[in-house]
């Protein structure tokens, strides 16, 4: 683990907010153990262990009773770890991967089966390297014949370049955390409202309104994020999603209290049914359409 990296809360508080039966934690990760689920040569940071098993007890521990596991940058496009929690939890989890270009199809078929739903573009110039375009349009087009999705990771300064791409995708498309706005600019500055406005236009386009702890100045409770994530789930109720980001990768600031993140839902989404929206409807929708 790097000196600086802080590990995951080891006893987050049981929340004063309880969440509706079926609510599904729709972003976090599992991180080997690295001596079976080895870590990516090229990663750029190196974290704790945070094995499926830790993640399943939080689950349940937090009173949700479904995860969307997101392959982070660490493991690179070895999705090893990520199908073993997939295939270990079984039609209580999705996932979203990392792939290379040259994947083949018949592992694009086998990460279908266990659970795979989406993959993950980063553009985060500190987590990873970039990767042209025209090979993340080459992913676009191969899974969208298995019905999947795209999640994109960003900041807010790099959204004006990346619309036109974003719109050329040709499939659903899962923003991360908001688009990490610059939450001291407020939510009228126009760098977030380019971010709300993209979404205005542009019925294809979902966010998570997760990472208060990533995005806050103020620290706990995140009082500088509430409004920011309060406007999306108002305007775009349809197309939001919630997630603990747990074991909350690369932090340096601060141990986020899980308990006191899932505290945050009712200051974002104040009503019976914007929650139920936002914890259940609309990701059953995106990541078990069958049920739905």
């Amino acid at each position: 683990m790097d000196p600086d990296y802080l590990p995951f809360h080891p006893a987050p508080k049981t929340p004063d907010f309880k969440v509706p039966a079926g609510a599904v934690d729709a972003h976090c990760h599992v991180f080997g153990p690295a001596d079976t689920f080895p870590y990516s040569p090229k990663r750029k940071y190196t974290p704790c262990d945070a094995p499926k098993e830790k993640l399943f007890a939080l689950r349940d521990h937090l009173g949700f009773s479904r995860n969307v596991i997101v392959q982070a940058s660490c493991h690179g496009t070895d999705n090893a770890a990520l199908v073993d929690a997939l295939e270990t939890a079984g039609d209580l989890a999705r996932g979203v991967a990392v792939i290379s270009p040259d994947v083949s199809d018949e592992d694009l078929r086998a990460m279908d089966a266990a659970g795979v739903r989406a993959v993950r573009f980063n553009f985060v110039k500190r987590l990873v390297d970039a990767t042209p375009k025209e090979v993340f349009l080459g992913i676009a087009e191969r899974i969208a014949k298995l019905g999947w999705h795209i999640v994109v990771y960003f900041e807010a300064p790099d959204l004006e370049e990346l619309i036109p791409f974003l719109e050329s995708l040709p499939v659903p498309i899962v923003v991360d955390h908001m688009g990490r706005p610059d939450v001291s600019k407020g939510v009228d500055h126009p760098d977030f409202q380019r971010f709300v406005d993209l979404l205005a236009r542009n019925e294809n386009i979902w966010t998570k309104v997760s990472c208060p702890e990533r995005l806050t100045i103020a620290g706990p409770p995140y009082d500088d994020v509430i409004p920011f994530a309060r406007h999306l789930v108002e305007a775009f109720p349809d197309r939001v999603l919630w997630g603990t980001d747990w074991p909350h990768p690369n932090m340096k600031s601060h141990v986020p209290d899980d308990g006191q993140l899932v505290d945050v839902i009712p200051r974002i989404a104040p009503s019976a049914a914007l929650q139920q929206a936002l914890l259940i409807d609309n990701p059953m929708r995106l990541y078990w359409p069958d049920e739905t």
